[in-house]
């Protein structure tokens, strides 16, 4: 399965979400390329900073011919995961023509919710040409007991996409984890965040099967 992380807005938590899946892929026996499409690097910075031994393959391919060249660069993997770019449309496009589903990663903000109609109008695009190609918003970064938190996904519902019955709550383990290179499943195996990233990668499969 190649899984895209993508919205053309930044500071969504797409490189969270990217390693987190990954690991999570990778910790049940998976074979997992993480594919890092920012310019920015982020998911190579948290590569750099693991000093235990590697879960899964990351590399940095930031160029708009990703949808060219998945077949050879993901050669011999089980799962595929793109940590896509903010803004960089070109990059957008490629990975969306890369990719089975784009899991669009939104903060429970009026501001995230009106910014996710870029991503969806690429998606939209993108269908004329693929036509078996799934996207579904995932809340992330969800603060528990506020008002938005509990609306935004019933705002979603008005781009037609299907939002995630599983979301994934605002936690300073997932910056901790970062910092050492690590998924939260090692920093907290069981724990909350894992359980919740469990749940993402859990729906993504139902959604392929």
């Amino acid at each position: 399965m190649i899984i895209g992380v993508l919205n053309q807005k930044g500071g969504v938590g797409k490189t969270t979400l990217s390693v987190n899946l990954a690991a999570s892929f990778a910790l049940d026996g998976s074979r997992v390329l993480l594919i890092d499409a920012d310019p920015q690097g982020s998911a190579l910075d948290w590569a750099a900073a693991r000093e235990a031994e590697p879960l899964f393959s990351v590399v940095g391919f930031p160029r708009p011919s990703i949808h060219k060249e998945i077949a050879q660069i993901g050669y011999g993997y089980d799962h595929i995961i793109i940590d896509g770019p903010p803004r960089v449309t070109d990059l957008v496009r490629s990975a969306i023509m890369a990719v089975d589903l784009v899991l669009i990663p939104v903060q429970p903000s009026p501001y995230d919710i009106w910014a996710a109609d870029e991503v969806v109008k690429l998606i939209a695009e993108a269908i004329i040409y693929k036509e078996n190609l799934k996207s579904v918003f995932v809340v992330n970064r969800k603060i528990t007991n506020t008002a938005i938190g509990r609306d935004v996904g019933e705002a979603l519902m008005a781009y037609n996409t299907q939002v995630l019955n599983a979301a994934v709550t605002q936690r300073v383990i997932f910056a901790e984890a970062a910092a050492q290179g690590k998924s939260v499943f090692e920093m907290s195996p069981g724990g909350l965040a894992a359980l919740e990233i469990e749940a993402v990668k859990n729906e993504l499969v139902g959604m392929t099967l």
